[in-house]
């Protein structure tokens, strides 16, 4: 059946005007070996967005899929960063690449908080759905899952000596994790409120926590184990060799917890913000912490060293000795000096931000000079040096990113004549882009922009604005040509006539007025020339607020969308009224005519679309277009088919011929307010409460609806397939620990793999068994069996060679969940092939792993079947020697590297001691020919 009709679809071409978003964080990057300090990245919706803060360029753009980025954390040695997403899913990317190669699946929500271990090779995130999860990076799978908390993680750190944990949630409570056996074994309740932020100071003996109130808790850790003497079993040791109060001989400790550490609070620090702890964090060496609210400030701290605090304490007693002598006289009198909290944490200074802070990254350089990466609420990016060297703090203000984006949300848009600039106007400047390169041509500072349009030329532009004023803007000198008082309220739409000679506007003072342009004596400009003005024609009064007005492409009529839900009809040469549209519940927020005038499209803040036909005014079709209000509305261009945005978050496509709706533009994290399609029809730009601008682009591929409509519902199954409860591992009980995977559809699809690779090897074994005995029979040799196409096209390969393929072929990140999966039926002829495999030295680790994961969930199924105990005695065999021998060969190979490694080590320094002795001869010599020459000019 041929295409009645065809629809080329529209594609996301680029995401501009965005900074940084304030969902994720901000952080100090490397690129390929640069100078620490000079980018940073941040989260641009989806994308993450490198910087480099001294030219002010945006240098990397790391693609994400459809989810919004929550987390961001750079690798330890600075050639990876962890990218956390909404759907709770966690790609590491190459910042030498750009590209990602690794996912983890584990969260049911978004992420909150990842960290690495101080090697890069672990990785923990937390989350909305409170469980903890630690990644193994290496291997690219995950470790195990670990549940206690009652609320949102809000961070999560490694200890960099010991095997432990620690992580803080707003249910209040910190908890300690031993890795070692994955349980929770301290749990500290001395919060009162939601545990917004953690960090660890003093080589980790001391933990400082930020809560809902302007204190910062300080607690000392003692290390427990460290105490234990020399082949003590720790089991044995009582409280009285703990430091703690002796118990009676034979008395086993009643708190296992304190076996391992145990916290004592130490005090407090009162930060000057009176609301929340939003972030804190330290540098490298946690010698400097820092931390801020939901204001604007950014405190920092000085975290002193031991000598530095004996010194502070032996001037304090030397004070309070020679106050205590003055005091007491000729007697002797013994002074003594508590160390407090004060003494060993200092307050430096306050960094003020321009805006309200959301995020921040520091770092301290070896001459002292704090770097510090603020993320503001209002798109803006601002760096700051402190100098913490000397005795006063100084600070100064070094970058700040701006012009690549709005302070405040995007009203309006426009599509210059030619196709090439776009305009978009906010509640403080005007800007005037470039589409193809997506680059700022100008920004004018401008007043709360609600509507906007480019004048006949493509030379001036004009901004209608909530204090009721037309705003002239000149775009070759970026300078303001005239406002003028059009409106006494808000100034809520202006359209162009299609003569191109005037323009008419509409505003919440219940009144339409008709301009027209003019040119003028410029009084400013030094050659007499002229400028562009408007001329106020003719005023039409109405009953209420006006919303939308639109000429009708013919100027025959001028439609006027009211604040009583109507649209009323005019006639434009003489005013009368026309027509009166009326059938939306709600105020009509946008309309727009076709291009031959013979429809009406109306979107209204009761989530309707309405097509009517303006012979009659009848209403061809009502549509529910949206699940919040329409905000914006407009035709393409010689067509009849339009575009809608809504609060929804989505732009939608329609036929106006047909009422069937084409195509849904996903890409926005927040209300869509408004869109301008291009004169052309093949761009449109979309802008957003998630203060990114969105260009789209017209492709060449058609769009089938029925096609459509069945990945829609597949789309929608996907989704729901992770939504699931935890599967349930048979023998294992739901504790503390858990698998650290989760089932997604490409875990599902992983399994199917695996099984229909199972059948096919199944099959194939079945004709060779049947060739094999066809062949005892007939006494002789009979052709081989005809193989399969799938092994043909993989090189002719054994079916059990293929069950390999299709296994290795499966990420590692999702080989646990996609064995769980995998019904038990499958499981006997797996583990004939892991023997197979094993003994013919085939990927041992991959099938070691694999091997182990199936007989921790079908333990009891596997021992209680007799058919498998020559296998599993088998595989007990070949598994213990293949690994001795692989563990040998990594030992020889490590004990090789070692070597090469001291020998080109003392090699360098031999180079090196050369180096410099022939250096130091270079400067002798020359220091003596200065010498000479001084000598002789005397």
């Amino acid at each position: 059946m041929g295409l009645t009709k065809q629809y080329l679809r529209y594609a996301a071409s680029a995401v501009f005007g965005v900074i940084g978003s304030q969902k994720a964080n901000i952080a100090y990057v490397t690129l390929r070996g640069g100078e620490r300090g000079r980018y940073v990245a941040v989260a641009a919706c989806e994308h993450v967005f490198v910087w480099d803060i001294r030219k002010g360029e945006k240098v990397l753009i790391l693609q994400g899929n459809k989810q919004e980025v929550t987390y961001l954390c750079p690798s330890p040695d600075g050639i990876h960063i962890a990218v956390g997403y909404e759907d709770g899913s966690i790609r590491i990317f190459s910042l030498l690449a750009g590209e990602s190669n690794v996912t983890f699946n584990g969260h049911k929500a978004e992420v909150t908080v990842i960290k690495y271990d101080h090697l890069g090779a672990r990785l923990v995130s937390g989350s909305k759905d409170t469980d903890v999860i630690v990644w193994d990076v290496v291997n690219e799978c995950g470790l195990y899952r670990l549940k206690g908390h009652k609320d949102a993680i809000t961070q999560a750190l490694f200890l960099k000596t010991k095997n432990l944990l620690v992580t803080s949630s707003k249910d209040t409570f910190v908890k300690w994790w031993d890795l070692e056996t994955q349980h929770c074994f301290k749990t500290m309740v001395g919060h009162c409120s939601e545990v917004w932020g953690l960090v660890l100071l003093s080589d980790e003996k001391r933990i400082i926590s930020g809560t809902a109130d302007s204190e910062l808790r300080a607690w000392d850790i003692n290390y427990l184990q460290e105490g234990k003497e020399m082949g003590e079993p720790q089991e044995k040791k009582t409280k009285g060799l703990l430091g703690h109060s002796e118990e009676p001989e034979g008395e086993v400790d009643e708190n296992p917890e304190e076996r391992i550490l145990s916290c004592q609070k130490a005090g407090s620090i009162l930060r000057e913000g009176r609301n929340r702890v939003v972030s804190m964090a330290t540098d490298l060496n946690s010698k400097i912490l820092a931390c801020h609210g939901t204001d604007s400030l950014l405190e920092v701290f000085r975290v002193l060293s031991d000598n530095e605090i004996n010194r502070i304490m032996e001037r304090k007693l030397k004070k309070a000795k020679k106050k205590a002598k003055q005091q007491a006289g000729e007697d002797e009198a013994e002074a003594v000096v508590d160390r407090s909290l004060q003494d060993e944490i200092q307050r430096i200074s306050s960094i003020k931000a321009s805006s309200k802070i959301r995020s921040f990254d520091c770092f301290l350089s070896p001459n002292g000079d704090l770097k510090v990466a603020l993320l503001l609420q209002n798109n803006t990016v601002e760096v700051f040096v402190l100098k913490t060297a000397g005795k006063t703090s100084e600070c100064t203000k070094t970058a700040r990113l701006t012009i690549g984006g709005h302070r405040t949300d995007v009203r309006t848009l426009a599509f210059s004549s030619d196709n090439i600039a776009v305009l978009s106007a906010s509640a403080e400047t005007v800007k005037v882009w470039n589409r193809s390169t997506l680059q700022v041509i100008r920004t004018m500072a401008c007043e709360y922009a609600l509507c906007s349009l480019f004048v006949p030329g493509d030379r001036q532009i004009i901004i209608g604005t909530k204090n009721g004023k037309l705003q002239i803007f000149e775009l070759s000198s970026g300078i303001l040509l005239e406002t003028v008082d059009a409106h006494e309220g808000a100034l809520w739409s202006i359209s162009l006539s299609p003569d191109q000679r005037g323009i008419v506007s509409g505003g919440a003072d219940k009144m339409v007025k008709f301009w027209d342009f003019e040119l003028v004596k410029d009084e400013n400009s030094v050659q007499n020339s002229k400028r562009l003005t408007l001329n106020h024609k003719r005023t039409l009064q109405l009953d209420e607020d006006v919303l939308c007005v639109r000429y009708s492409p013919n100027q025959r009529l001028l439609a006027v969308s009211l604040l009583d839900c109507t649209v009323k009809l005019f006639y434009t040469d003489t005013l009368k009224f026309f027509l009166s549209l009326y059938g939306h519940k709600l105020p009509v927020l946008c309309l727009d005519i076709s291009h031959d005038s013979a429809l009406i499209a109306t979107g209204s803040a009761d989530r309707n679309v309405k097509i009517w036909g303006l012979d009659f005014g009848d209403c061809h079709r009502s549509l529910f277009a949206h699940d919040d209000s329409v905000m914006f509305l407009q035709f393409v261009q010689k067509t009849h088919l339009f575009f809608t945005a809504g609060k929804d978050k989505k732009i939608k496509q329609w036929d106006a011929d047909k009422f069937e709706h084409i195509q849904t533009l996903e890409g926005h994290h927040r209300e869509v307010w408004c869109l301008a399609v291009s004169p052309s029809g093949d761009h449109i730009v979309s802008s957003s409460h998630d203060k990114s601008l969105r260009l789209w682009e017209r492709t060449r591929e058609p769009i089938i609806l029925e096609e459509e409509k069945e990945m829609q519902r597949e789309a929608e199954f996907e989704e729901s397939v992770g939504k699931g409860d935890e599967p349930v591992v048979p023998g294992e009980t739901t504790g503390e620990a858990g698998l650290a995977g989760k089932k997604t559809i490409e875990t599902i699809k992983a399994a199917e793999r695996i099984m229909e690779a199972l059948e096919l090897y199944r099959e194939e074994s079945k004709k060779l068994e049947e060739h094999k005995t066809a062949c005892e029979i007939a006494g002789k040799q009979l052709p081989p069996p005809t193989m399969s196409t799938i092994l043909i096209a993989f090189g002719n390969i054994s079916p059990s060679r293929y069950v390999l393929a299709v296994i290795r072929k499966v990420k590692s990140s999702e080989l646990e969940e996609s064995l769980l999966v995998l019904p038990f039926s499958y499981v006997p002829d797996l583990l004939t092939l892991f023997n197979e495999y094993i003994q013919n030295g085939l990927e041992v680790e991959l099938i070691c792993r694999c091997l182990f994961f199936l007989l921790r969930i079908h333990f009891g199924q596997i021992t209680s079947n007799q058919m498998l105990l020559t296998v599993m005695d088998s595989l007990r065999t070949n598994t213990i020697s293949k690994v001795k021998k692989i563990r040998d060969v990594l030992g020889f190979n490590m004990a090789g590297l070692q070597f090469l490694q001291r020998e080109i080590e003392s090699k360098e320094d031999v180079t090196f001691f050369a180096d410099a002795t022939d250096r130091f001869e270079d400067k002798k010599r020359k220091r003596k020919k200065r010498e000479r020459a001084i000598l002789a000019i005397a």
